[in-house]
């Protein structure tokens, strides 16, 4: 059992992580000194995901420069340990440091990881997914049930999530059954529309879009579905977003308090930084990965019908209202979305 005084001495490091983080040189002493530091990460990205290399390897990457080779890494793609949802638990139980995941993975963990993971159809620009996972102290809900636990979560970006299809969707009745790799509270979200969404880890994704188990699926957006390779058995490529998310770094609580102060701090100053480097990137991917589906590749953008869309619409409130109700902390990462939308007129 974790101690009070324990659990309140790492509420308090989570409150001012970023704060300290960003004072924090990154000239390393002590660090050096005590001998270099090699952690195992296991990400839920398989290696040809654009994201493994240009959210975790550039992330490890700037860590080991700036501890002049003090902290270092080893990464494994998706499956080599574990697959999606197995991750959280190798990390709890200290078999690797640290690793990458979906907050949709490991909803039963925490009341605010759905809101993390982002609830769809509410916020609609990737800014507005930064504030609440940020400013509006959605991490920082998610580690109040995280850390006690033994893990901790720090945000890596956030992105679209829009799918891909190998059929037209043409109207509502061409929705029904339609089966759509999907993850999360995007399952009920594309379930009450009519759709059926089922879970496959991103390692079987291809296969499984090209032997015609599932008629389509959302890994991300744009850029997902060019590093993926799904534009070559989806030509279809629908939008608007369902909604945006954030992938997420987890880290086993007790292997990172464990590090030299000089190598958490750098750690932490390049979680805190690459968050909106990485966010903002992004965005100009997108563009660019999509322009380059429909010129090499032959994707067709389609708009989701108004009936469908209609669907989806009712089906956010529903979801929005019964993700808020699992417990105290829930009903406050609720009102995050709510104000914010308010906020914005979206409400």
């Amino acid at each position: 059992m974790t101690s009070k005084s324990g659990n309140m001495n790492r509420r308090a490091m989570l409150r001012g992580g970023a704060v300290a983080a960003l004072a924090t040189p990154a000239l390393i002493g002590k660090g050096i000194a005590q001998g270099k530091v090699t952690w195992r990460v296991q990400s839920h990205w398989p290696k040809a995901s654009a994201s493994f290399d240009d959210s975790l390897g550039v992330l490890t990457q700037r860590v080991t420069e700036q501890t002049e080779g003090a902290f270092q890494f080893e990464l494994f793609g998706a499956g080599e340990f574990a697959k999606g949802p197995e991750i959280y638990n190798l990390i709890r139980k200290g078999v690797v440091p640290m690793g990458t995941a979906s907050a949709s993975y490991f909803q039963e963990k925490a009341q605010a990881a759905s809101f993390v993971y982002g609830i769809p159809g509410t916020l609609r620009e990737s800014w507005e997914q930064q504030y609440a996972t940020k400013q509006g102290g959605l991490e920082a809900m998610v580690n109040e049930e995280l850390v006690p636990d033994g893990v901790m979560l720090k945000s890596d970006k956030a992105y679209p999530t829009e799918f891909v299809l190998s059929k037209k969707i043409e109207s509502a009745a061409d929705f029904q059954g339609v089966k759509i790799r999907s993850s999360g509270t995007m399952l009920d979200y594309l379930k009450a529309a009519g759709a059926a969404p089922q879970y496959i880890p991103g390692s079987e994704l291809y296969q499984a879009l090209s032997s015609g188990v599932v008629d389509g699926a959302h890994w991300g957006a744009a850029i997902g579905a060019k590093s993926m390779s799904l534009w070559e058995v989806c030509k279809y490529h629908y939008k608007p977003a369902l909604g945006f998310t954030t992938d997420s770094y987890l880290m086993n609580v007790q292997q990172y308090e464990d590090l030299d102060d000089d190598l958490r701090g750098v750690l932490d100053t390049a979680y805190e930084t690459r968050f909106y480097e990485r966010s903002s990137e992004y965005q100009l991917g997108e563009a660019q990965a999509l322009s380059w589906g429909i010129a090499e590749q032959g994707v067709e953008v389609i708009q989701l019908p108004d009936d469908v869309l209609q669907m989806l619409a009712e089906a956010s409130k529903n979801i929005l209202e019964t993700e808020g109700q699992k417990g105290e902390i829930a009903a406050r990462a609720a009102t995050v979305y709510t104000d914010l939308m308010k906020d914005l007129g979206y409400a």
